[in-house]
Formats: C-alpha cells, sequence, structure tokens
C-alpha cells in the first residue's frame, strides 16, 4: 500500500473517531437535557411534591429520544417529593416510557404511558419507632425486627428489649412482637407478656404515585424495605 492510501486511510480513521466523539458528547448532552424535563413532566404528571432525580438509562439515548419510547428512567423520590412524613422514600424504575418526540419538543406532553414500574419503598426505623414515642428504638435482626423501649406496666418503669415479626398486610406494615426480657431485672413473665403487647402496632403506608402496589416486604438495615409494581401505567397529572 503506497504512503497516500495509508495517509489517507489514517485520516479517514482520525475522522471516523472524531465523529463518533462528537456523537458521544450530544447523546450526553442531550441525556442532560432530556432528564431535567423528564424530572419536570414526571412531577407534574405523576402528582408529586417537587421534582425527583432523573437517570435516562441505555446508550445511545438519541434513538430513545426519536422512537419516543424510553428503556429505563430512574427516579429517586425523598419525603418530600412524595408528599409524606421524613423517614420515607422510594427508588423506582418505570420501563417502557413512551414520549413522542413532537410532544416533548412542543411542550404539548398531557399523558405520559408507561408499559411497567417497579421498584422499592423505604420505611426508615427512626419513622416507625416514632410510632410508638418514647425512647423506642428499631432495627432488623435477621429476617425480623428488634425493639427496645421504656415502658410502664402496674405503675412499674422498665428498659424492654423485644424481637418480633415485620410483615406486609393489605397496604400496613405491621409489627408483632413475641418475645420480650427486662435484661438483668426480675419481671415475671405474665408482665412481660403484657409489655410486649404495648408494642405492637400497624402502620399504613400512605399512597405511593403511578399507581404503585406493594408486593412483598423486607427489613433491613435503614428500614423496612417494600417491593412495588406497577402495569400499563398512564402518567396524567
Amino acid at each position: 500500500m503506497s504512503r497516500r492510501r495509508t495517509g489517507c486511510l489514517v485520516a479517514l480513521l482520525v475522522l471516523l473517531a472524531v465523529l463518533v466523539g462528537v456523537l458521544v458528547v450530544v447523546d450526553r448532552v442531550g441525556v442532560g437535557i432530556a432528564e431535567g424535563q423528564v424530572a419536570e413532566q414526571v412531577a407534574a404528571r405523576g402528582g408529586l411534591a417537587g421534582e425527583p432525580d432523573v437517570e435516562i438509562a441505555g446508550f445511545p439515548f438519541l434513538t430513545q429520544a426519536l422512537s419516543g419510547e424510553y428503556d429505563d428512567v430512574r427516579i429517586q423520590l425523598t419525603a418530600e417529593e412524595l408528599g409524606q412524613p421524613a423517614g420515607t422514600s422510594a427508588d423506582v424504575s418505570l420501563r417502557g416510557v413512551h414520549v413522542p418526540l413532537s410532544d416533548a419538543l412542543g411542550g404539548s406532553v398531557e399523558q405520559i404511558p408507561v408499559d411497567r414500574v417497579d421498584g422499592t419503598a423505604t420505611l426508615s426505623w427512626s419513622l416507625l419507632a416514632a410510632q410508638l414515642g418514647g425512647d423506642t428504638a428499631l432495627s432488623s435482626d435477621g429476617d425480623g425486627i428488634r425493639i427496645t423501649k421504656t415502658v410502664e406496666v402496674l405503675g412499674f418503669d422498665f428498659q424492654l428489649t423485644a424481637s418480633g415479626t415485620v410483615a406486609l398486610e393489605g397496604g400496613d406494615v405491621v409489627i408483632d412482637v413475641s418475645d420480650a426480657s427486662a435484661g438483668a431485672v426480675d419481671v415475671p413473665d405474665f408482665v412481660l407478656e403484657e409489655a410486649a403487647q404495648l408494642l405492637d402496632f400497624r402502620y399504613p403506608v400512605p399512597a405511593l404515585p403511578f399507581g404503585l402496589q406493594l408486593t412483598s416486604l423486607t427489613p433491613t438495615a435503614d428500614g423496612v424495605a417494600i417491593d412495588v409494581a406497577a402495569t400499563d401505567t398512564v402518567l396524567s397529572g
């Protein structure tokens, strides 16, 4: 191969590399702009109290924008954005989000069809502990929970340590204490049983956006993680 041909080939390869680099930059800039627009539209159409953090997954982005269908839009929701008490949060993925490019460019998005939504809503231990008040502390203990609290039974105050289960019943998180002790303090069993009953409670999970339904629950280090899901959802405000 002559030097001239070699030089032309190198120049062509360099040009292609530059074009690919430009396209990647344009793609990433487009993602950044789109994420802000999606956050605004999701907040408005999803009934949120504020604009959430949004990440549009998948590459390249431009082909998704041109087709008007986004494969995976990931959203982090704080308690403020959900309009719920502190200690409530959610991380969800909207899969198959349909927003025609013409509507997006023209600012005429009236509804956002979504094929499927899944994710996790979290209720912190401090949020749940507040339902019992006082010095209550909750934490995970394997598949169950551990509770410590100063309780009053028959006119006596003592520090109670208990273990129990946490379950999902309908739309409620249910705490059921089954084993309690007062440490080194000698307390009759019937008193401990009475005290343990004071720690049972139900927490109604607040309504979540996007038509999300509660499916299962797992205690974690941060709190109660609730799996949520929805199909064929339309965000229309």
